[in-house]
Order: C-alpha cells, then sequence, then structure tokens
C-alpha cells in the first residue's frame, strides 16, 4: 500500500479531496532504495528531467503539427535532406539523428509515398537506397520548420545569460553517453 505522503498532496482546503500528485525523483528514489538498498538511484533526477525537458519541448510544438502534412519526427528527419548536397542513405539518418534503423526505414517509406522523398538504388550498394527530399518535402519543411524554431525560441527565452551554460553542458552530457557507446 502506498503511503499518503506519495500517492496524494495535501489539500489546501482540509475538506476538499486529495488530488494525486506525481512524487518528485527525490520520492522515488527512496521508495526504490527502501525497496531495494542495492540500487543505485542516482541517475533517476537527471534523466527524469532529460525526459520531462523532452515532453514539455514535444507539447511545445505539437499544436503546429496538428494538420500538417508532416509529423514533428518526420521534419526532424528531413532537416539534414533539406539542404544536403548528396543524397544520403537511411544508415547514415539513423546514426546522425540517433534513431533505429528500423524505425528511419519505415518513416522513410511513409515519407516516399507521400511524395516527400524518393529512394532510388545506390550504385555502390545494392542494399542501400539513396535518399533525397522532394520539392514538396523541401517545400513543407520550409513552411513548418521556421514555425518550429519560433516556437522554441520561446519556450527557452527564460533561459537569458544560462542558455550558454545549460548548452554547454548538455554537449558535454551527450559526448560522455557517445562515448560510453562508442559512438564519439
Amino acid at each position: 500500500m502506498e503511503s499518503e505522503k506519495t500517492s496524494r498532496m495535501p489539500s489546501p482546503n482540509p475538506s476538499a479531496p486529495s488530488t494525486p500528485s506525481t512524487p518528485s525523483a527525490a520520492d522515488v528514489g527512496a521508495q526504490w532504495a527502501a525497496h531495494n538498498p542495492g540500487l543505485d538511484t542516482t541517475p533517476m533526477e537527471l534523466v527524469g528531467l532529460l525526459k520531462h525537458a523532452t515532453g514539455l519541448l514535444n507539447r511545445s510544438v505539437e499544436p503546429l503539427y496538428a494538420g500538417a502534412p508532416l509529423t514533428a519526427p518526420e521534419v526532424d528527419m528531413l532537416i539534414p535532406l533539406r539542404h544536403a548536397t548528396e543524397p544520403f542513405i537511411a544508415r547514415s539518418l539513423a546514426e546522425r539523428l540517433g534513431l533505429s534503423r528500423a524505425g528511419v526505414s519505415k518513416t522513410l517509406g511513409r515519407l516516399e509515398q507521400r511524395g516527400f522523398i524518393t529512394r532510388t538504388p545506390n550504385p555502390a550498394d545494392r542494399r542501400a537506397a539513396l535518399v533525397t527530399i522532394t520539392e514538396a518535402g523541401a517545400k513543407a519543411v520550409d513552411d513548418l520548420f521556421p514555425r518550429q524554431l519560433s516556437v522554441e525560441i520561446g519556450l527557452l527565452d527564460g533561459l537569458g545569460e544560462d542558455r550558454e551554460w545549460v548548452t554547454k553542458a548538455l554537449r558535454r552530457l551527450v559526448a560522455a553517453m557517445e562515448a560510453r557507446l562508442g559512438l564519439g
């Protein structure tokens, strides 16, 4: 049975019903430590904050894509293709975006069906197709991406002078993770 502290927040009005709350990373870490004392829960706060920030970012751009011809992840995939001087192969797109090859291949298939990219046989490797953005794909990216950037600028505006410090810290985090995964 969950304790009252972690399952409900006290209501400011004692006669009003309590509302569910989200326990902090420290609370969840303490629960895991009590349940499994040898478990290292130190990553929970940082990873939780990263996931929360990602969720807020996704939520902020979501309205732009309601009724749009592309989704935000599809635009993310088309951006490297937009100004590329040579075609990409799916594997290099997956590596660049940090996505699985299977997921990239599936998304490219949907983009191709809708006319936003073309895939042509690669003369150097028949197993890998060359991916190129179409005029329709470039037009859609040119329409959606600047609007997405505008929303992101507003979302990050509150960082002020700390923005450079946060960017530097996130670059350090990505470099450490890539090195650990043998990618850096």
